[in-house]
């Protein structure tokens, strides 16, 4: 046997190993939908955040939760509706007679795990009050400054479809998403095999089988691992030459931001190490660019009165982009 010229700088098959046991945690409930948990996980290594859309019944919701339940750490849910204020999600600060001082009392934002449902429900002024701790991961209130718990996570549901009661998300909102990840219908032989799951459960709760995987510490040294994967300068310079040309197409009115690169950059180094690998290869790029890119993309008037859709323009950009090798 030849003597391996190129070994691998670090040895991942511990981090495979655990990455595995979240993924068959997660599939003792959920059936199919390995992109939305792949891009999940991904997330959490990247330190990211993430929406996630679909229509009502895909498991959007179901999934979030049960990630929470691998992971011991804190969470938290929170309902977004158009009377929904900021206070109700940050918190506010209450006046304590007895000391007569104000004191803050926190909302159900400090935690580490954050499932907010129907994002698109709340209005601006809620909206506004998430920029800061999803960029910053902290919350300032009269002045005073309180950073956030690692890990903090936002994921966040919202339905494509329906449009009364709903708000359009903010650009500034989006972009500090890492990924959006479309849910479609499962397959039929996917959608027998959920409902023989309920079947068989007999009235018992399937995610009460679900056990934890991982914790903080746990996470922190996954995160480290992942840092240091290492990706190529020409991988570098194509993934910036993806974004730019987002911004140069005449069939987008607004292109993705630096921070899209940055994100990127970020996910496909987690899906590297997701897959065994201590570098980056272009068929990671290509895999978590669609879901980095197509909410931060605002489409011209006239391709979207063609029916185009962001989607397509990336697909476009990628089959017109000279893949490094």
């Amino acid at each position: 046997m030849e003597e391996n010229l190129f070994p691998e700088r670090t040895d991942l098959q511990e981090f495979r190993d655990t990455l595995n046991r979240l993924k068959s945690e997660i599939g003792k409930v959920i059936v199919g939908q390995n992109q939305m948990i792949e891009l999940l996980i991904a997330a959490i290594l990247a330190d990211g955040h993430v929406l996630i859309e679909g229509v009502p019944g895909v498991a959007k919701t179901l999934t979030a939760k049960l990630l929470s339940r691998t992971i011991s750490v804190g969470f938290s849910r929170i309902q977004f509706t158009p009377d929904l204020m900021p206070g109700d999600v940050i918190g506010t600060s209450v006046f304590n007679p007895r000391e007569l001082i104000f004191q803050f009392r926190e909302g159900p934002i400090f935690s580490h795990i954050i499932l907010i449902d129907e994002i698109n429900r709340a209005p601006a002024k809620t909206q506004a009050a998430l920029f800061e701790v999803m960029e910053e991961r902290q919350i300032t209130v009269d002045g005073q400054t309180m950073k956030m718990q690692q890990p903090f996570l936002v994921v966040a549901t919202q339905n494509p479809i329906e449009q009364e009661g709903t708000y359009h998300l903010p650009e500034a909102q989006l972009d500090r998403f890492l990924f959006k990840i479309r849910v479609d219908y499962p397959n039929a032989e996917e959608e027998f095999e959920v409902v023989t799951k309920h079947h068989n459960a007999n009235g018992n709760h399937l995610g009460d089988q679900v056990q934890p995987v991982l914790n903080a510490t746990i996470i922190a040294a996954l995160r480290r691992q992942v840092s240091a994967i290492h990706v190529e300068e020409k991988l570098i310079r194509y993934i910036v030459s993806l974004v730019a040309s987002t911004r140069e197409h005449k069939s987008i009115y607004l292109g993705a931001s630096p921070r899209a690169s940055i994100g990127i950059l970020q996910a496909s180094k987690a899906i590297a190490a997701m897959n065994g690998r201590d570098f980056v290869v272009p068929e990671d790029i290509l895999y978590v660019a669609p879901s980095v890119l197509r909410h931060r993309l605002v489409l011209a008037p006239e391709k979207e009165m063609e029916g185009g859709t962001a989607d397509d323009v990336i697909r476009d950009l990628i089959q017109s982009a000279e893949i490094p090798r």
